[in-house]
């Protein structure tokens, strides 16, 4: 497993042995080379205090009072910017904690010189292990008192202890447990081989539903990381399911709940609750704006409906939807880039439609409401909504044909703006007089470059005007058109092809 660790990690751990300290790998970067994953960061705890740390580390920071000291190492992680000149790893001292009186940080830190006792304070059993050495001549070795190990093999979840006691200690572990769990199990997709999939602990779910109210203390900022998390991982519907069903998703988004057993019209087979996690599960984006707003698209229909059964109504939900996301994602503190777009792609993924209805003038104003940058997330909650109402195609020939639309009003017209002069050049530079022959001129000059990419200059044209302008035009003109008209017929057609469309 040694072998797994990268370069300034193991030099990091190389430096606080040789200094005769204890360092060891620890938490969820342990779990992931056991699952034969790449970690997404790395934590360090040692028995070093942070003085000594920072001795060994000259070119580091110590700006806590939890004894976690940032070691600047050279950029080797993935996901770090390329503007980052250096990549941070956290080395922690052990250390012990007591009194959570707000419900997520320690009122007192405690360091003490026993790598397990600093593991007995973790959240769960699979984050509960360290991988490293005692001293610099010893071997490497997996310190795991609570069966971590065996519960990455069993597939299960679990806290450290009792789990009562976790949560109290910080209310944000509530949700992290369902975080993890989405982010650990492997979706479902089509038939496969019985297998053992991830499963959270019966105690450990029931302490979660008896203190999820404990959430509300947490901050909108910590609860938003966690949901980000949930929402980008493999299983985002899953996730939102398991935090209502824990009692979470009240102090998070209590406007979803709404939907619960609220029937819809003949359009739909689900409930609105149903219906939004399906759209979630099934958009296609990886894009967390995007997904916000597959879940929440139609979370303005409980307010909005009128009647019951198959005929009942949703006027307006999409733009009482909208003003909604824009609150819960604002309460939430989202970025104002997120709230804006989840905003703007609830407020139109009710666009109509219809290939024979629908003008090239109609599809433009659209493409200008949203944004030409937009309209591809646009369709991809879209997608989700399809396919959340149970239909079998995600994308049927209508949507096809809509984004074969969108790309041909959104390409540069073949015209002769396309030229590298104007017809104020031919009349100035020329000595051509304002008139229908500058018209003709200029369609005849696009034919010319239409044949000839390559010419398409100021001074090629110019002088290709001047060889023309004694010339009878009409003529001229009358073969310009038809070729421009089957240069039109011809990039439509490869438009049509590229979205299977007729």
């Amino acid at each position: 497993m040694e072998k797994s660790i990268p370069l300034p990690v193991k030099e990091t751990l190389e430096a606080l042995w040789k200094s005769s300290f204890e360092a060891f790998v620890v938490g969820g970067s342990v779990r992931d080379l056991l699952l034969h994953c790449s970690p997404k960061d790395w934590d360090i705890t040692t028995n070093a205090l942070p003085e000594q740390i920072l001795e060994i580390f000259p070119d580091s920071f110590y700006e806590n009072d939890f004894g976690t000291v940032g070691v600047k190492v050279p950029r080797f992680l993935a996901t770090t910017d390329t503007d980052h000149e250096y990549d941070i790893i956290e080395v922690t001292t052990y250390r012990t904690e007591s009194g959570y009186e707000d419900k997520r940080r320690p009122n007192t830190v405690h360091f003490s010189t026993s790598l397990e006792a600093d593991l007995s304070r973790r959240d769960f059993t699979i984050n509960a292990l360290a991988f490293g050495k005692r001293n610099q001549t010893s071997d490497w070795e997996l310190v795991d008192p609570f069966s971590g190990e065996n519960d990455l093999k069993q597939k299960l979840l679990r806290t450290v202890g009792d789990p009562l006691v976790r949560f109290e200690e910080d209310a944000l572990r509530l949700m992290r447990a369902i975080r993890l769990y989405t982010e650990l199990k492997e979706p479902e997709k089509g038939l496969h081989l019985p297998r053992k999939e991830w499963e959270i602990d019966e105690t450990t779910f029931k302490a979660i539903q008896t203190l999820s109210k404990n959430l509300s203390a947490i901050s909108f900022e910590r609860i938003r990381d966690e949901l980000s998390k949930i929402i980008l991982s493999k299983n985002p519907a899953l996730g939102i399911e398991l935090l209502q069903k824990a009692g979470l998703l009240v102090s998070i988004i209590p406007e979803l709940e709404e939907g619960i057993g609220v029937g819809q019209n003949l359009h739909h087979i689900y409930t609105v609750w149903e219906h939004n996690l399906r759209a979630l599960a099934t958009c296609p984006s990886k894009k967390l704006s995007v997904r916000l707003a597959a879940l929440l698209h139609d979370v303005g229909k409980p307010r909005t409906k009128r009647g019951e059964g198959y005929r009942s109504t949703f006027y307006n939900h999409d733009h009482v939807g909208a003003r909604m996301t824009e609150k819960i994602l604002t309460r939430l503190r989202f970025s104002k880039k997120i709230v804006d777009k989840a905003t703007l792609l609830v407020d139109n993924h009710l666009f109509y439609y219809n290939v024979d209805e629908v003008t090239e003038a109609s599809v433009r104003r659209l493409v200008k409401r949203v944004g030409l940058e937009n309209m591809d997330d646009l369709m991809a909650v879209r997608i989700g909504d399809r396919l959340g109402s149970g239909v079998p195609k995600a994308k049927p020939y209508k949507l096809r044909h809509l984004e074969y639309m969108i790309e041909k009003v959104s390409q540069d017209p073949l015209s002769v703006k396309m030229l590298a002069l104007k017809g104020t050049d031919l009349i100035e530079k020329a000595g051509i007089p304002a008139g229908p022959k500058i018209g003709a001129l200029l369609d005849v000059l696009l034919a010319y470059v239409i044949e000839n990419p390559g010419e398409n200059t100021y001074d090629n044209l110019l002088s290709r005007a001047v060889e023309l302008k004694e010339k009878n035009l009409d003529d001229l003109r009358l073969l310009a058109k038809g070729k421009i008209e089957q240069k039109k017929g011809a990039l439509d057609k490869e438009i049509k092809k590229r979205h299977w469309v007729e």
